[in-house]
């Protein structure tokens, strides 16, 4: 049996958290696995509005605010309320198809949602440490056969990549502004740390455009799968692969290693970095009712083929790596 509250030396304890978008797949994990380190868990999110999704289905006992964190003041009240001690910062439009549509609402929320928390942030005297969470995509993709390393080029073909790269200059314009380290301890006491993770799956996924789900949803009632890009390479892991990341991040973050406040990549090893076709017949394997159907429509809107990331620095640093392989990740999502 797991000793939840000595996890992380028990720092996270009777902490108060912030956690933007715990009403998400990664911020529904993220706050469960919160709650049972003993955290106060404070959630800060659109409503999620699915018949059936994940944060309500855990029924955990945390103080929540529904609410848009494009809404600068009551995102304000709502710190000077709680008075955090951390902040994870997960609230976002994160899909890569919706943005093209509505590009207006994903740069909003994911550029200028992120400033207004970095703002209440700054105006918190409480808040000792913040993560950002942002994505893999925020690199600028050169199509190349090796991992992005942290220190690579921000970019963004699309507008939801485009908007992730943004919000990592934000994150850098801050820390070098506001919560320079050099300045830790004498002028602020604030560190603030980002993670770009990959492609993430796991059980309690009920968003539309993502691989599992969909694979899911269709199987479950007997038709054929739809696949848009069979070739396309993503670095796949199970959402609490870089969950344990970020609360690494928070960890440190509050025991003042002020070299940790920076950009992070958590990415699963080069094993799990495969083509969409290849998850859906390792997904085959479990599930042998799966039949797939590639879409022939010439009209897509544009993805990247080739994405991976490099994960030495999390590897050597924060000692942190990826626990599972691909076919037990598979297995477990399931």
């Amino acid at each position: 049996m797991v000793n939840f509250e000595s996890l992380f030396k028990g720092v996270y304890k009777d902490k108060k958290v912030i956690l933007t978008g715990h009403t998400g797949f990664k911020g529904s994990w993220l706050a469960l696995w919160l709650h049972q380190m003993g955290a106060k868990v404070y959630g800060f999110s659109l409503e999620n509005k699915d018949e059936i999704n994940h944060i309500s289905l855990l029924n955990l006992n945390i103080e929540e605010k529904i609410a848009d964190i494009r809404d600068v003041n009551v995102l304000l009240d709502y710190f000077e309320e709680v008075q955090p001690d951390i902040v994870f910062h997960l609230a976002a439009q994160a899909l890569v198809r919706p943005s093209y549509d509505d590009p207006i609402e994903t740069f909003s929320t994911n550029v200028m949602g992120t400033l207004n928390v970095y703002e209440a942030c700054r105006k918190t005297p409480s808040v000792k440490a913040i993560v950002n969470v942002t994505s893999d995509k925020c690199y600028e993709n050169k199509e190349w056969e090796w991992g992005y390393r942290e220190n690579e080029a921000m970019g963004g073909y699309d507008p939801y990549s485009a908007s992730k790269g943004c919000s990592e200059l934000l994150t850098s314009s801050y820390r070098n502004s506001y919560f320079n380290n050099n300045d830790f301890g004498t002028k602020h006491d604030v560190l603030l740390a980002s993670g770009r993770a990959g492609n993430v799956i796991g059980g309690g996924d009920w968003a539309v455009d993502r691989l599992i789900p969909d694979i899911v949803k269709a199987t479950a009632i007997k038709e054929a799968v739809l696949i848009r890009n069979p070739k396309a390479t993503r670095p796949w892991q199970h959402v609490l692969e870089p969950l344990s990341g970020y609360l690494t991040l928070g960890y440190k973050l509050l025991q003042k290693e002020v070299s940790v406040a920076d950009g992070w990549n958590f990415g699963p090893d080069i094993h799990s970095n495969l083509q969409v076709g290849d998850i859906v017949k390792l997904s085959h394997e479990y599930w042998k009712d799966i039949q797939i159907e590639i879409s022939k429509n010439t009209d897509e809107h544009h993805e990247a083929n080739l994405l991976m990331l490099d994960c030495a620095k999390a590897n050597k640093t924060l000692k942190w790596k990826a626990v599972w392989g691909i076919d037990k990740t598979i297995d477990k999502t399931l």
